[in-house]
């Protein structure tokens, strides 16, 4: 089962979007990248600000959700899944410490990522029974 790790959300403002999620919601600010996103934590999910005016994998910009990310105990497996379900898989682009190994698009031009980030819970390994 997948785990939802981060939400990427487009801002006209980068900077009053993330103080709203800070000083409204409690979030903690993980990151800043050069590019312009911040990234922000709840200790378990991220929030990700992007630049309303940088493209996306899909060729989208403005506002507003933008892709959802998740994490899995398998990605070999996951992707075999996904891709059975109808999606399409996009290159990974590599962020540094922040990056998405696998990027898929599925039905409505949704784009799920699939990786590791910074300031979200790792999934967690099964109880042996």
């Amino acid at each position: 089962m997948a785990k939802i790790q981060h939400i990427a959300y487009r801002a006209e403002d980068v900077e009053a979007m993330a103080q709203f999620f800070v000083k409204g919601l409690g979030l903690e600010i993980v990151r800043r990248r050069d590019m312009g996103a911040i990234d922000l934590s709840d200790g378990t999910i991220g929030v990700t600000i992007l630049p309303a005016t940088i493209n996306s994998a899909g060729g989208r910009s403005g506002t507003g959700v933008d892709h959802i990310g998740f994490t899995v105990a398998d990605d070999e497996a996951l992707r075999q899944e996904i891709t059975a379900a109808g999606a399409t898989e996009s290159n990974a682009i590599p962020l540094g410490e922040a990056f998405y190994e696998l990027k898929f698009h599925g039905p409505e031009g949704i784009i799920v990522d699939v990786g590791h980030w910074v300031g979200t819970a790792p999934i967690e390994e099964p109880a042996n029974v």
